[in-house]
């Protein structure tokens, strides 16, 4: 089954999620699957992927990041461009957070004999990959962590001139080559980042992480370099690294996705990640 809900966070913006799992008054070990930058939880084959989850005995729960530019009136693509443009990283932490506490909540939208809250397990694609390893080293709560084509850095290192240019104006503007919008990134992101280095600081903070971690990245990934998933495995020397062949930065999804099963490397990368999670039972 799949049940819709709302979370509710402390920052004052509710967003969107969604529960699917076989309703058997099991407990089940629960899957939180984090979206990359410009994603949302609809997106190209992620219902294909919540359900595949499913039947293999997970509670797979999947959510729209409070700012990514969906709202609860629609959530079915990104368009709400000035929320977008406010979204920064301690604003996505805060909503994992959220999402984990009411998960926990026993009035959550999830049955509680359905759930083993001993095992839950983060998923993060793309920029969600970034998120989901500070908010494993802040919550112990957390079991284990895989990332997919995962970020290794919130820092872009931008030249000085576009760094001067950005602060001056307020705000830069990239483009959406899906939908052709122009979507706006306001400079506030990264004072946020600034302000907030010590909890946002990848390279730092995963050392401090004492879950397991599952890295997977394309070796065709045609958006964040190769070299990322081995600065990650580098700065934690444990996690156990998968390049997977002919594999590009969405694991062969595109948005709208119109096939009934998953793309061949979604399901390698999916078989791979419950098995690594089964094995940190």
């Amino acid at each position: 089954m799949k049940v819709d809900f709302v979370v509710y966070p402390e920052h004052g913006r509710p967003f969107t999620a969604d529960a699917t799992y076989r309703q058997d008054g099991e407990a089940k070990p629960i899957v939180i699957y984090t979206h990359g930058f410009k994603g949302f939880k609809d997106w190209g084959h992620f219902n294909l992927l919540a359900r595949y989850f499913a039947e293999r005995g997970f509670v797979f729960i999947k959510f729209n990041f409070s700012y990514n530019g969906t709202t609860l009136e629609d959530y079915s693509d990104v368009h709400d461009m000035e929320a977008f443009g406010q979204n920064n990283f301690s604003l996505e932490l805060d909503d994992l957070k959220a999402l984990i506490d009411l998960v926990h909540d026993a009035q959550g939208p999830v049955q509680q004999q359905e759930l083993d809250l001993t095992r839950i397990y983060l998923i993060g694609h793309s920029r969600g990959g970034g998120s989901v390893i500070l908010k494993a080293a802040e919550d112990d709560r957390v079991k284990a962590v895989a990332t997919w084509a995962a970020v290794s850095d919130f820092d872009q290192r931008w030249p000085e001139e576009v760094m001067e240019q950005w602060k001056q104006t307020g705000v830069q503007w990239v483009p959406n080559a899906r939908t052709g919008q122009q979507m706006p990134l306001y400079y506030q992101i990264f004072e946020n980042f600034v302000q907030n280095r010590d909890r946002l600081e990848i390279k730092q903070m995963i050392r401090k992480m004492r879950q397991p971690l599952l890295i997977l990245h394309g070796e065709q990934d045609e958006t964040l370099p190769i070299q990322m998933a081995h600065d990650l495995q580098s700065w934690k020397p444990d996690a156990e690294l998968h390049l997977l062949p002919e594999t590009d930065h969405s694991f062969g999804g595109k948005h709208p996705y119109e096939h009934d099963e998953l793309p061949e490397a979604a399901r390698v990368a999916a078989d791979l990640t419950v098995d690594f999670f089964r094995k940190h039972a």
